[in-house]
């Protein structure tokens, strides 16, 4: 058994193969560029407010119940988890909005309220989602995607018939909605998959099952204690965590990675495990003859959305807002295309907002809010001071519309963060923010390959190999690529 394994950053997808990994018995070292682990998922603090600066969103609990199960632990070993409810809000102008009730008899009853019929066609539409959901987070997400041996069951193409892989998520939608506001509703987390519904596998329904029937849940403290608890048992496991390590080079010789050299040091590995940006490390940490992919393979991908973030500290409570909230109160098709098809700054976007504080009243002091804004972006713009303030006052127009107060007045604390600081913190691909787009060209054995082609010892998990970005998927691509590691190299 190889004794020394490197895992590259200590994002979800890299604490996830360290943790594992060390379980199983290897000497396990992550090195982590930023000064806190986390990737995405950091949190910083300010006049008394906690940020989280990524992942909001906790749904899929299955997946992290599962991931702790294969520890002997459980969620809440680490922390407390709360069902929200209602799930998110809806707002569709300044006096229209719609609550989205936790629980599937309530949510039947807001839909037939809508769209009379439309509570049946909604539980049907959710059965069929189910199913993508097990047979999808509990078979297919599970596979390293290196051979189409993997696939070739009659079971599995038994299934495939069943995902809709063919057909697309707008098609299918319309087969059981037709209010455009119940539309707008299911569409919803299809913005961030990276395309527009048109062009997304309608077998992503799955992502409507999760939502709906499994709910949208918080962990008390921020979305960071799940970091938090990661690191905890990283480190009950025997790894060892090192922060501030700019890895510059994967050094490689006879067809093996031989050693890592960061801003502090160089590191011996028998094994290393990329959990950084895939284009960053195949691009720029390989020397040319051992990279997986050249440059015309990459500027093909298409990228799931970059974001358009400001962490706000207002210093008194404003109405109105629940813990998540969509403002869709443009047109979410324009929208789309101008992130998908002409990627440019959007003229109307759709928005979303985020008060934490509402639920957790440890994320701010006393009488405070604390609201995050995103603005799902095409990747590769151009990011300037000017641009952001731009859209600063775009989406707060709108906001203070909505609950009928001044907000900006009452900002005590402000920051912005896009493209150009998703390039410096994470080296990210064209400054993305969800990685490779889940698109059926992208799907599966079409990803970058979990592990290098050329190099016997180098693998790659996170958010732009399987199964994809998002927080589960990225917990489950640490798990996977760490029984892959197991598997060759025992």
């Amino acid at each position: 058994m190889p004794q020394r394994i490197l895992v590259i950053g200590a994002g979800f997808a890299g604490l996830a193969a360290a943790t594992s990994l060390a379980n199983k018995g290897y000497d396990v070292t992550i090195l982590e560029k930023n000064s806190m682990p986390g990737g995405r998922a950091r949190v910083f603090q300010a006049n008394g407010f906690t940020f989280d600066m990524g992942p909001s969103w906790y749904w899929m609990p299955d997946v992290f119940e599962t991931y702790f199960a294969r520890f002997n632990k459980k969620p809440s070993d680490y922390y407390q988890l709360v069902r929200l409810d209602p799930s998110y809000k809806v707002i569709f102008g300044p006096n229209e909005a719609i609550d989205l009730p936790a629980g599937l008899e309530n949510l039947e009853n807001l839909f037939e309220q809508i769209e009379p019929g439309s509570a049946l066609q909604l539980r049907t539409f959710l059965t069929q989602a189910s199913y993508k959901y097990k047979v999808g987070i509990n078979n297919f997400v599970w596979k390293p995607s290196r051979s189409i041996r993997e696939f070739l069951s009659l079971k599995l193409l038994y299934d495939v018939t069943r995902l809709d892989v063919f057909q697309s998520f707008a098609s299918h939608a319309r087969k059981f909605f037709k209010h455009p506001r119940l539309l707008e509703i299911v569409e919803f987390p299809i913005l961030f998959l990276g395309a527009t519904p048109a062009n997304t596998p309608a077998m992503y329904s799955l992502m409507n099952y999760a939502e709906m029937a499994l709910g949208t849940w918080y962990p008390m403290g921020g979305m960071y204690e799940i970091v938090k608890a990661m690191v905890s048992l990283a480190e009950e496991k025997g790894v060892k965590l090192l922060l501030n390590q700019n890895v510059q080079q994967i050094e490689i010789a006879q067809g093996k990675a031989k050693r890592v050299i960061t801003n502090q040091g160089i590191f011996e590995a028998d094994v290393v495990v990329a959990g950084a940006d895939y284009n960053h490390v195949d691009t720029n940490l390989v020397d040319p003859p051992n990279r997986n992919y050249d440059e015309n393979y990459w500027q093909k991908r298409v990228m799931a959305p970059s974001s358009l973030l400001f962490y706000l500290g207002v210093n008194k409570r404003v109405p109105r807002l629940e813990h998540h909230n969509l403002f869709f109160d443009e047109d979410f098709s324009v929208h789309a295309q101008e992130i998908y098809e002409t990627p440019r700054w959007p003229t109307k976007p759709l928005f979303y907002a985020s008060a934490p504080s509402k639920t957790d009243s440890g994320v701010a002091p006393y009488g405070c809010e604390n609201i995050f804004l995103l603005i799902p972006v095409a990747p590769d713009l151009q990011d300037d001071d000017a641009t952001r303030e731009y859209y600063f006052n775009l989406i707060m127009d709108r906001l203070e519309a909505y609950v009928g107060e001044d907000i900006r007045s009452h900002i005590i604390y402000k920051r912005s963060y896009a493209h150009r600081d998703f390039k410096n913190d994470y080296n990210a691909f064209r400054g993305n923010a969800y990685g490779l787009a889940n698109t059926l060209r992208q799907t599966a054995l079409l990803k970058p390959s979990m592990k290098n082609k050329k190099v016997n010892n180098l693998f790659y998990t996170g958010q732009l190999t399987v199964p994809g970005p998002g927080v589960p998927p990225s917990l489950i691509s640490g798990l996977v690529v760490a029984d892959e590691v197991a598997r060759e190299f025992v």
